[in-house]
């Protein structure tokens, strides 16, 4: 079946990044992705993601969908036909929308999990934590805007980080098959983001010393986009494996 173009809102996108040893992130990617780094780091992170008025480019605006996801992200590189190509992969996907879980991988690209969401919001303040019901994957993060980027060793200031991402909006999540990869495009043509400044931070995924030993993974700087339209465009899927 042909999956169709999404059109939505970005209510609030807040990108919690860590920079990460790229051996360590390079076991965590299948092929043929490699780590995409930057000064000499890999960049991975936590993107919780409010989305408002979700629907098929032909369906009216005022019947789609609201939801709260979250993706677990490494920033990658591989080989296209017309050379080297950046973006994201996404080792989970969680989802408080029942819609999302099951449509996800049928209807769209992407398979998700479900989670339960606990969000504080004010205008110069957020908090958003999560615990997806397989028990798998817990999150909390508190960031409050700020009016530039400070402390981050991956970027020297907010327009180099708004670029780093602008330019990797393709993102590809694992599925259950392991055999390929589902894809999806962000595109806008009104993309803005804010300068954070993480209060606290706890990710199960991000705090697991099996997965990243001590020290290979710093929490590095926090970005939000706020009140942005967007569309999500269907890539074909990429054929994938691990090494053995």
């Amino acid at each position: 079946m042909r999956q169709p173009r999404l059109s939505s809102v970005v209510e609030r996108r807040l990108l919690v990044n860590y920079r990460v040893a790229p051996d360590v992130a390079a076991r965590l990617l299948p092929g043929p992705l490699r780590p995409h780094l930057v000064h000499g780091y890999a960049v991975a992170g936590i993107c919780l993601l409010r989305l408002g008025h979700v629907r098929p480019t032909w369906v009216p605006k005022a019947l789609g969908l609201r939801s709260e996801n979250a993706a677990h992200r490494i920033a990658v590189e591989w080989d296209g036909p017309a050379g080297v190509e950046t973006g994201v992969y996404i080792p989970r996907r969680d989802t408080a929308s029942w819609f999302n879980t099951w449509a996800g991988g049928r209807l769209f690209p992407g398979e998700h999990g479900r989670a339960d969401f606990e969000v504080h919001e004010t205008p110069g303040r957020m908090r958003v934590a999560l615990a997806a019901r397989d028990g798998d994957t817990r999150v909390d993060v508190t960031v409050e805007l700020s009016d530039e980027l400070r402390g981050s060793e991956l970027f020297a200031d907010l327009a180099e980080a708004s670029c780093f991402f602008r330019d990797g909006a393709k993102g590809f999540s694992a599925t259950g098959s392991g055999r390929h990869l589902d894809g999806m495009e962000l595109r806008t043509s009104a993309w803005h983001v804010e300068a954070g400044r993480v209060r606290s931070a706890a990710s199960s995924f991000f705090d697991d010393p099996d997965r990243f030993p001590t020290g290979s993974a710093t929490l590095d700087c926090a970005l939000v986009m706020r009140g942005v339209p967007v569309s999500w465009r269907p890539l074909p899927a990429m054929a994938s494996r691990f090494a053995d």
